[in-house]
C-alpha cells in the first residue's frame, strides 16, 4: 500500500513518529505497533494500535502532557486484568489507541502460557471476553518499534489445553440457552447464546490450530463458522423453533 500523506507526516513515517513520543515518557521500556496495520490486513479508514510496555508502574499524566487531543485512562481504568488501560487519541489527523503494558503481567502470562495455563477476562466490545495469553499473542505479532521483547511461538502445552477449555464454555452456553431461554421462547437470549459460543468455538478451532487471536473482528472469518450468521437470522420467538436452531448451532460447532 502506498503511503499517504494525513497531517504533515506520511504513513510509513507515522509509526515511528507515535514510537518516539511514546518511548520518551519515564517508565516506558518497548513500544509496539498491533492490530490491523501490523499485521497487513488494514483499510485506509483502520485506526492505529500501539502498545507501551513498562516495568511496575507507568503514571498516566505522562501522556495526557503530550498534549495529543482525546481521553487517557488511568491504570486499570478498562477493567483491569491483563489488559489495564490505555488511551484513545488523535495524532496528525489518525485514530489512534495507546494500550498499557505490564512486563512484569506479560511475562508471567508467557510463563503460564508456556506451561499451557491461561485464564478468561471479560473485555468491553469482546463478546467472547479474552484469554489472558492475549498479551503474549501480541508478542509474537505485533511489530517492534522501540526496545527488546520477547517474540514467542505458540506453545505446545498451550495448544494442547486451550481448545478443550474454550469447547466447553461453547457446549456449557449452548446448553444453557437450550434448557432455559429456548423453553421460554426468548429469541435475543438464545441468538446471544449463539453467538457467544460461536465465539468460544473460533478461539478453539485457533488454538488448535496454533494461530495467535488479538481481537474477534475476524475470528469468526479465520475459524471457517460464518455459517452462523444464518443460524442467527433464523432465530424466532418459538419454543420448538428456538431448540432447533441450538441443535444447529451444536452441529456446526461439532464440524469445525
Amino acid at each position: 500500500m502506498s503511503e499517504r500523506p494525513t497531517g504533515t507526516i506520511t504513513d510509513e513515517r507515522f509509526p515511528s513518529h507515535v514510537a518516539e513520543r511514546l518511548a520518551a515518557l519515564p517508565g516506558v521500556q518497548a513500544v509496539t505497533l498491533g492490530g490491523s496495520r501490523a499485521q497487513g490486513t488494514h483499510t485506509p479508514q483502520s485506526d492505529w494500535d500501539f502498545a507501551l510496555y513498562y516495568r511496575g508502574t507507568f503514571d498516566p499524566e505522562y501522556l495526557r502532557a503530550v498534549g495529543w487531543p482525546g481521553q487517557v485512562s488511568e491504570l486499570g481504568g478498562w477493567g483491569g486484568g491483563v489488559f489495564n488501560g490505555g488511551a484513545w487519541l488523535t495524532v496528525e489527523g489518525r485514530a489512534i489507541d495507546v494500550h498499557y503494558r505490564d512486563l512484569d503481567v506479560v511475562e508471567h502470562e508467557l510463563a503460564e502460557a508456556r506451561a499451557g495455563r491461561f485464564h478468561w477476562e471479560p473485555l468491553m466490545f469482546h463478546l467472547a471476553g479474552i484469554p489472558s495469553y492475549l498479551v503474549v499473542a501480541e508478542l509474537a505479532v505485533n511489530q517492534i518499534l522501540h526496545g527488546e521483547l520477547p517474540r514467542p511461538g505458540y506453545p505446545p502445552e498451550l495448544r494442547g489445553r486451550a481448545p478443550g477449555v474454550w469447547r466447553e464454555r461453547a457446549a456449557l452456553t449452548l446448553g444453557y440457552a437450550k434448557a432455559n431461554f429456548a423453553p421460554r421462547a426468548q429469541p435475543a437470549e438464545v441468538a446471544g447464546a449463539i453467538v457467544t459460543a460461536a465465539m468460544y468455538t473460533a478461539h478453539a478451532v485457533l488454538a488448535e490450530r496454533g494461530e495467535w487471536v488479538t481481537n474477534e473482528k475476524r475470528l469468526l472469518g479465520r475459524a471457517g463458522l460464518r455459517a452462523v450468521d444464518a443460524i442467527v437470522a433464523g432465530v424466532r420467538p418459538d419454543a420448538e423453533a428456538l431448540v432447533a436452531s441450538v441443535d444447529e448451532a451444536e452441529a456446526l460447532f461439532a464440524a469445525v
